[in-house]
């Protein structure tokens, strides 16, 4: 297990740095300088005004010169002006000759300038990737465990009446669009005016004027059951609808296998067979589906998070696009790279543990 570990960490480590190369390129195209150049600049510039902002600023030099430099494996671009002054990637005007560092990059730990924000990236990031660390934790308490028991319940008796309802309920749920669920949710839930609320307020049940918040904007201080609910439902439902359909055909399959029918021969119980035979071989396959669920929630929630104004990752990743953010984008890049080889490798390493008959080549 351990060389196989190893092994994977070695191929993903080649995989993030190919990936990272083809985004810094794609970033890194001349149009997109160019609009970053009259965005920080003039948007009245000349061409000769924007070669030479681009050429002070290290932009235009051989891209993997460039590459490298936002690696931190190279000495940093250094640019002196007429005047004298000296400027570089790793150090500002005015800064003395001994405290200007050599390199600065991703491997020390300097992520870039943020145009956008007009702060570092690195805690920029951080703090985003906070607020949807914890939206997808409440997601995955929620949408897990449900889907998980909707497709084991519709598994255990194909073709029953309540096989065909939970699997409509499943289609469902994943045919509607979290931006329709939203409103519909917000206009049911959340208004005071229209839906439940006026209702449930007229009649004294609930001491607010609306039974959930429609804005999850509080929610990034100090989330509650009020401000956090209609996000993470809406996503969950969502996502459920895929985890619950596979399960459900994993858990047909083996219930239809040779030793589920030789348990019941035996006299076995019903629940014994489910609980201690068909489930652990049925979560093989949705276990799958749960692992891509992560990188999906990552940078799939931008959607709920501008209709609930909730702003984390999703909405940092639509703001470093729109505002063609190099640096920025640059790291919203990596981290959602890092976090799709990571959810593959603890996959990989779930298979052995949920059916021993995997053997690692």
């Amino acid at each position: 297990m351990g060389i196989f570990i190893l092994r994977r960490l070695g191929v993903m480590l080649l995989t993030a740095l190919c990936l990272t190369f083809i985004v810094f390129w794609l970033t890194n195209l001349y149009p997109n300088l160019e609009k970053l150049a009259k965005t920080q600049g003039n948007f009245r510039m000349s061409d000769e005004a924007v070669t030479s902002y681009l050429g002070d600023r290290g932009y235009l030099q051989p891209l993997p010169v460039k590459f490298g430099q936002w690696l931190g494996v190279m000495p940093g671009w250094v640019t002196e002006k007429e005047d004298g002054t000296v400027f570089g990637r790793c150090f500002g005007e005015g800064t003395p000759e001994d405290q200007r560092p050599v390199r600065c990059g991703v491997i020390q730990g300097d992520w870039g300038f943020s145009t956008r924000f007009k702060d570092e990236v690195g805690p920029t990031v951080i703090t985003r990737l906070a607020l949807t660390g914890k939206l997808m934790f409440c997601v995955l308490l929620l949408m897990v465990p449900s889907a998980l028991i909707v497709g084991v319940l519709a598994g255990m008796r194909e073709g029953s009446k309540l096989d065909r309802s939970l699997s409509t309920f499943s289609i469902a749920t994943t045919a509607t669009p979290e931006y329709v669920s939203g409103v519909i949710f917000i206009a049911v839930l959340a208004s005071s005016k229209f839906g439940l609320s006026p209702l449930l307020a007229e009649w004294g049940l609930i001491d607010s004027k609306t039974l959930f918040l429609g804005s999850a904007t509080s929610a990034m201080k100090d989330a509650t059951f009020w401000n956090f609910f209609l996000p993470v439902l809406t996503i969950s439902l969502y996502g459920m609808g895929y985890i619950a359909r596979m399960t459900r055909a994993s858990m047909a399959e083996v219930m239809t296998a040779q030793y589920i029918r030789t348990a019941r021969l035996k006299g076995v119980k019903f629940s014994d067979i489910v609980l201690k035979h068909a489930l652990r071989n049925a979560l093989i396959a949705p276990f799958t589906v749960i692992m891509l669920q992560i990188p999906w929630l990552l940078n799939g929630v931008v959607i709920v998070e501008t209709l609930f104004n909730y702003k984390g990752f999703g909405w940092l990743l639509v703001e470093a696009a729109g505002n063609n953010d190099i640096e920025l984008l640059l790291a919203v890049s990596v981290v959602s790279v890092a976090v799709v080889l990571v959810t593959q490798l603890i996959s990989d390493i779930g298979y052995v543990y949920l059916n021993p008959r995997i053997r690692i080549s």
